[in-house]
């Protein structure tokens, strides 16, 4: 009988424990998922990044002109590398995927341009980054929405909030036209 009450104290006495060691474990997954899921945004958009100063490039040589949008462009690609958090990247981006399609846009005034092997390469490279963005900042979303589930879920708030964990922000896009890859017209 003594065996019994002693087992008992002592299941009760490390039960709390391991709770409070699972609950901390999946919070520190689930926010590890959350950064590896902003990775993976980030190295979509860094691609996308990458992409501006060749559009710009091509651009420059027919569309004299059109001076304004493209130093637009890459004022806002060095911006867009300068935010970390999500919240100011996300207005910084929906204004260089906004662009992005007035360049594709002006593109239709210039026929030699729209014709460039160099430039139609470009727009396909240019369309499968904006899906592959589109895709991860899904996922990014998704990890978020998780996590700050997890933490505002009780008893995980418990620990949550003993050991500060705090929300994730989500990569949201200004308006929702911005969620979409540009148009590209392929001659």
């Amino acid at each position: 009988m003594m065996l019994a009450v002693v087992a008992f104290t002592i299941i009760m006495g490390v039960s709390p424990l391991v709770w409070i060691v699972l609950g901390y474990n999946r919070l520190v997954r689930d926010r590890n998922r959350v950064a590896q899921a902003w990775s993976d945004v980030d190295v979509q958009l860094t691609r996308r990044h990458d992409l501006v100063p060749r559009l710009v490039e091509i651009a420059k040589s027919y569309a004299g002109y059109e001076r304004a949008l493209l130093e637009s462009l890459a004022e806002l690609r060095a911006r867009g590398a300068g935010e970390a958090a999500p919240g100011p990247r996300g207005a910084v981006e929906s204004s260089l995927g906004k662009g992005l399609q007035r360049l594709v846009a002006v593109v239709e005034n210039y026929p030699d341009l729209k014709a460039s092997q160099n430039f139609l390469e470009l727009q396909r490279e240019l369309a499968n980054t904006e899906d592959q963005i589109q895709f991860a900042r899904r996922y990014y979303n998704g990890a978020v929405s998780a996590f700050n589930t997890r933490i505002d879920r009780f008893p995980d708030l418990l620990i949550a909030h003993l050991c500060r964990f705090s929300h994730a922000e989500l990569f949201e896009l200004e308006q929702a036209q911005a969620a979409f890859a540009p148009s590209v017209v392929l001659a």
